[in-house]
């Protein structure tokens, strides 16, 4: 009979930790959290000491009833629950509804590993541990923050919007900086520049050499308009290009330093296109252990929820010993990588590493599903890179002159690959040039002719799912567990929509963000929300009591609800009565928002069901046809200006078509901030709306 109960989250890990321990002990799952705060109501006192109100979460019974008899039978109980604050929590909640602080003829333990293999499990359970409550504070805390923020918030949001929308303390401030981007992004004037290249040959040599103007009496100088491009190429005729300065050197590139959560998330969406809800869902599935041929079910990666980018010594031994036996010694780096951060950084566990670098991708490919497979490699490179050499390139760089003005070129050469051998960051991708030969100083060189270019500074990018993160991360928003759920939420709530990797807020999200900026401006604040990420921290580590982060938060909060309910009284967003009939009972149609932003109902719903595209008209005709334009959606919810009389005209414009049309060249003209931008291809005019 076995002994001993080791419970932990997931039923994927059962087989794979019971492979590891034998007959003596038992061991099964909680499948998540167990207990939680009551749906129906805000489940915290409020009037005595903030007091949680858990109750068992539906469909749970049957798995307590099941872990009550096990640890009935069982000597000792091992809590063994993922090794974070989440974590923490579960097996808090695990002992409270299985009533093991109750009993004294049990011993109960916490214990927790940063990855499923034999070795780690068996270590944890040589030094078990109680349970940390400062830990399970700063969950309790955070839980009970987001329960507050969403039940006082979100009844105002089905009042005067639509049913089924939320507020969140992390996504409304993550709904901002998408709304603040695209703000920008609208508001943004392009700024016209120019560059100009000089093509150059060798005396006796083929090839053409591409030299980029610098700028002029030794001072960078940039050129912004046609006309000062004119005065430069005119300034070059007949000058002579004589090579002034030739430099000779070496460069070095860093190797990369292994996976934290955020960085996972970013480098698998660029490469691998995945979600960010698909790269943590994958890793979940690589962590709790795969059947891998000749080895069994075993994890693969260690723990995935991590902002550490610490590796433990062994592993990094062990690595360093596979890279010095499979690639040489020459590619072995000497010293660990330090990672710069200024921010707080969670370091109970490792970085993102394959708990066995010998298991390369290679031999586990058969064993795994391709996006399976695809992630592990992608992880399984990036730790192999960050224990080699970095790469080493020589570099030439060339100053050309030609009377006043300057002109340079630079090439590298890869001389050592380095970690590269292995490894390269998506966005560090870069062509290899060709040094050049024999070029000299005092070396004239032949123009073959100039390449003089225009250009338009472009506007900030719009969010991507990895930038998002990126971004939520440096300014200290959410942890790395709420990151995926964060984007995940905003996108269900059709906040958001996405096309092409790019997020845009749609006219839902607008109206939801605008009404939490003008009644709740701190929730949406980024540094208010950084800060509480802050004073989570400290009550994680014991340094700040939960209580006293909940009662100083509570109070203002809920005067914040009551000015908001005060002041949307008169908002009326919804059920605006139009002077369009239904087609099918004659009445008046008004206007309903749906997940799409505005559509038109019938009001006898639910006799009459008919329902309508809501189209609202600018008063602007089409540049192409003449008829109507009006404001309209894509599929995903995102606005845009279009011809009525679609799709036997196709005119479509991102921003607002204007009456004025530009008089450099006719086109018609749209409204970007506070000015009016020329339409017309390679035209490039602009001017004031006050002016116009």
């Amino acid at each position: 009979m076995a002994k001993n109960l080791v419970i932990v989250e997931s039923p994927a890990k059962v087989k794979t930790i019971k492979k590891f321990l034998g007959s003596t002990y038992e061991v099964d799952a909680s499948n998540g959290h167990v207990r939680d705060l009551p749906k129906s109501s805000l489940g915290i006192d409020v009037e005595h000491d903030y007091e949680p109100k858990y109750i068992t979460i539906r469909g749970k019974g049957d798995i307590l009833a099941k872990l009550r008899k096990e640890a009935k039978k069982a000597e000792k109980i091992y809590l063994a629950t993922d090794p974070d604050r989440e974590g923490e929590a579960i097996s808090w909640h695990l002992m409270k509804a299985l009533k093991l602080d109750e009993t004294n003829d049990k011993k109960v333990y916490r214990i927790s590993f940063n990855e499923i293999t034999k070795n780690a499990v068996k270590t944890s359970l040589k030094s078990p541990r109680e349970i940390d409550m400062d830990l399970v504070n700063a969950q309790q805390t955070r839980r009970i923050l987001d329960r507050m923020v969403g039940y006082k918030i979100s009844p105002l949001l089905w009042e005067k919007v639509k049913r089924g929308l939320s507020a969140g303390r992390v996504q409304s401030v993550a709904l901002r900086m998408i709304c603040d981007r695209e703000a920008e992004i609208a508001a943004f004037i392009p700024e016209e520049y120019w560059s100009l290249e000089a093509e150059l040959k060798q005396k006796g040599g083929r090839k053409t050499l591409k030299a980029k103007f610098y700028g002029t009496d030794g001072e960078k100088v940039t050129i912004h308009n046609q006309e000062e491009m004119n005065n430069i190429m005119a300034d070059l005729d007949k000058e002579e290009f004589l090579v002034e300065e030739v430099s000779h050197g070496s460069r070095v590139k860093k190797p990369p330093i292994p996976f934290t959560t955020s960085t996972l998330q970013q480098e698998a969406s660029k490469v691998l296109n995945f979600s960010t809800q698909k790269t943590m869902r994958i890793a979940q599935q690589l962590y709790e252990g795969v059947d891998v041929k000749g080895h069994g079910t075993i994890g693969l990666i260690t723990y995935l929820r991590t902002d550490s980018t610490r590796i433990a010594e062994e592993a990094d031994a062990e690595a360093r010993r596979y890279i010095g036996s499979t690639y040489g010694e020459k590619y072995v780096l000497q010293s660990q990588a330090v990672q710069k951060n200024g921010g707080k950084i969670q370091d109970a566990h490792e970085a993102i590493r394959p708990t066995d670098i010998s298991l390369t991708p290679v031999l586990v490919k058969e064993s795994l599903q391709r996006d399976q497979f695809r992630l592990y490699q992608l992880i399984w490179k990036r730790f192999a890179a960050s224990r080699m050499q970095p790469a080493v390139y020589d570099t030439t760089s060339v100053r050309v002159k030609a009377g006043r003005q300057i002109f340079t070129l630079s090439a590298s050469k890869l001389v050592f690959d380095g970690f590269m051998s292995v490894y390269v960051q998506e966005d560090e991708k870069e062509e290899t040039n060709t040094l050049f030969a024999d070029l000299d100083k005092g070396d004239v060189l032949t123009l073959c002719g100039l390449q003089p270019d225009q250009h338009f500074t472009q506007p900030p990018a719009h969010y991507t799912e990895a930038s998002l993160v990126k971004a939520l991360e440096e300014q200290g928003i959410g942890r790395p567990s709420t990151y995926a759920p964060t984007i995940t939420t905003i996108l269900a709530r059709r906040y958001v929509t996405k096309e092409e990797k790019k997020l845009y807020v749609t006219e839902l999200g607008e109206v939801v963000n605008a009404i939490m900026k003008e009644c709740f401006p701190s929730i949406v604040d980024t540094r208010f929300t950084a800060n509480m990420e802050l004073l989570l921290d400290k009550v994680g580590d014991g340094t700040v009591k939960w209580k006293t982060v909940v009662e100083n938060f509570y109070p203002d909060l809920d005067e914040a609800v009551k000015v908001a309910e005060k002041t949307l009284e008169s908002v009326k967003i919804s059920d605006e009565e139009t002077d369009i009939p239904c087609d099918v009972c004659g009445r008046n149609m008004v206007i309903k928002y749906g997940p799409h932003g505005k559509f038109l109902a019938c009001p006898g719903f639910p006799e009459c069901k008919n329902t309508k595209p809501y189209l609202e008209k600018i008063g602007v005709p089409c540049p192409k046809c003449g008829k109507e334009i009006v404001i309209k959606k894509t599929k995903k919810g995102r606005r845009y200006f279009g011809c009525e009389d679609n799709p036997e005209c196709d005119f479509m414009s991102w921003q607002k078509p204007s009456l004025q049309k530009c008089p450099v060249c006719g086109s018609y003209m749209v409204e970007k901030g506070s000015k009016l931008l020329c339409a017309g291809e390679g035209c490039g005019y602009s001017m004031s709306l006050k002016t116009k």
